[in-house]
């Protein structure tokens, strides 16, 4: 894999907390997860690579880009695309005009031009109709998707979105992912989320985060893999030790020992990410 990303003992502290320590990481073109608990250090990762936070310490190298330069990172915030958690977004200002402002600070000086990007990135998140509508009008979902078209903004290469889904509906997760998908064949895409469905079904690659370092790198179906043989479905309550759930036809998916009537099933991502965090990911019901 051609490194389009590149982490060298990356290191970040919020007074005497490290929140991350000494990270060494690389990214490449397509379509990368990035999973863990809250608190694990997601966002912060995810604000230093779109240059919002300064680390302590460490390098970043994003596409042959040094973000520590100032000249550099005003080149390379041109060719970021970031969709933060909380979305900024200006409440009196209409759908279009937000992502106009975004675009302008993108530098897209042309106003024919930035006409055509606004109407485009709109278009891709289903907003083209909703185009004058103001911001504080506008539903939680349809806010969510505005915020991933300002993050479209100029098709940057490197586009990092943070929980991109929440508050979308069913019919909105499935254009996200198609949209996502076809964004990672020619560019690298950084997403951090909770949802390991959306994992399982966009990403060629996921990443489990905890304590500011990695505990998994590899492929959804490798991460689904490491729970196997220690998921069941079970009729009886399993022990409240055990990781388990109640589902829809009222048996019990246990992750975990085996109950004593436990039948093996085949395991997620989610399993697998489960059986990985073990007791501190523990669900009951």
């Amino acid at each position: 894999m051609e490194a389009t990303v590149a982490v060298r003992e990356l290191s970040k502290r919020y007074g005497a907390k490290e929140v991350i320590g000494k990270l060494d990481l690389e990214l490449g073109p397509g379509v990368t997860g990035l999973l863990g608990p809250n608190g694990a250090g997601k966002t912060t990762l995810l604000r230093c690579l779109a240059t919002a936070l300064t680390p302590n310490s460490g390098r970043i190298d994003i596409l042959g880009l040094d973000p520590a330069d100032s000249s550099q990172r005003t080149k390379l915030r041109r060719l970021i695309g970031y969709l933060p958690q909380n979305p900024g977004l200006y409440p009196h200002f209409t759908a279009a005009s937000m992502v106009d402002y975004i675009a302008i600070l993108k530098e897209i000086t042309d106003r024919r031009a930035r006409r055509s990007e606004v109407r485009r990135v709109l278009a891709e998140v289903d907003l083209a109709d909703s185009a004058r509508i103001k911001v504080r009008k506008l539903s939680g979902g349809m806010r969510q998707r505005l915020g991933i078209a300002q993050a479209l903004i100029g098709d940057p290469d490197f586009l990092i979105m943070d929980e991109p889904t929440v508050g979308l509906d069913p019919e909105q997760r499935m254009r996200f992912r198609t949209l996502t998908s076809r964004l990672g064949e020619n560019r690298t895409v950084l997403l951090s989320t909770h949802q390991t469905e959306d994992i399982a079904a966009l990403c060629d690659r996921v990443i489990v985060f905890s304590g500011g370092t990695t505990m998994f790198d590899g492929t959804p179906r490798e991460l689904a893999d490491g729970a196997k043989g220690r998921v069941w479905s079970s009729d009886s309550r399993p022990a409240e030790a055990q990781i388990f759930w109640r589902t829809a036809d009222g048996s019990y998916r246990v992750v975990g020992e085996r109950p004593s009537d436990g039948t093996a099933v085949a395991p997620t991502v989610e399993d697998g990410y489960l059986q990985l965090l073990g007791a501190g990911a523990r669900a009951g019901s």
